[in-house]
């Protein structure tokens, strides 16, 4: 079993690390900072008042969403060549599931423009009754909730598949793979609620406090470049 990082896997190491740190910033300045603060669904009209006297944070948060997706497909790539000396076939599978979800975020933006377009009047809305253009931006930007969780169950799995990965691999520790393959089956949970039963969301929501400190802490072992190992088994 292989304890440790060559050199040149210590350097992809860290630019995965580099590329999780840009994604968790911009994610949570996304929707923390520049786009939660302006959304209310059950008041369309407070919404896109809000909305329009914040334009500039709403683009912002397309923008920072649209970076993160691509610096996820980045990482996906740089996790599957430092993983695939452990299990080739199940990594390539991470992979492609970690893919599929940059892709939906990616697309899903489009949701979020779709919401703005009608708001600003840059498409035209003349045929549509008064206040139906707010109800309809607000129809877009629920939307884009649901898209951003069908994201995250492809992301469910694949942090599933690198729970496994790293659990399999011996140049970390084992904690770390139990904690994102943990993250793996809160997303699919959450993912699960928002579509079927969405009055448990609030509930569950403190949950996702473990994929908070479970992608953190593997961020910081990948910055650190395996400095951190796993213990014996």
């Amino acid at each position: 079993m292989k304890t440790h990082l060559t050199p040149p896997e210590i350097s992809i190491a860290r630019w995965a690390g580099l590329l999780y740190l840009a994604i968790i910033f911009l994610g949570i300045s996304s929707e923390v900072v520049f786009r939660s603060p302006l959304i209310d669904l059950s008041d369309a009209g407070g919404t896109a008042r809000a909305i329009l006297a914040s334009t500039r944070n709403f683009q912002l948060s397309i923008a920072f969403d649209l970076i993160m997706a691509l610096a996820d497909a980045g990482l996906a790539v740089l996790l599957f060549v430092l993983f695939r000396p452990v299990a080739p076939t199940l990594a390539l599978a991470a992979l492609v599931f970690r893919l599929v979800q940059s892709v939906i975020i990616g697309a899903n933006l489009m949701n979020l423009q779709a919401a703005l377009l009608l708001l600003t009047r840059a498409q035209d809305v003349a045929a549509l009754a008064p206040r139906q253009a707010e109800a309809m931006s607000a129809l877009f930007l629920n939307l884009h909730g649901h898209g951003y969780d069908l994201g995250l169950v492809f992301f469910g799995i694949n942090s599933l598949l690198t729970g496994v990965l790293i659990w399999r691999a011996g140049f970390i520790h084992r904690l770390f793979g139990v904690g994102i393959a943990a993250a793996g089956i809160v997303y699919l949970i959450g993912s699960t609620l928002r579509f079927f039963a969405s009055e448990l969301s609030a509930v569950f929501a403190p949950a996702y406090g473990v994929t908070a400190i479970a992608e953190t802490g593997f961020c910081l072992w990948l910055l650190t470049a395996g400095t951190i190992k796993r213990s014996s088994a």
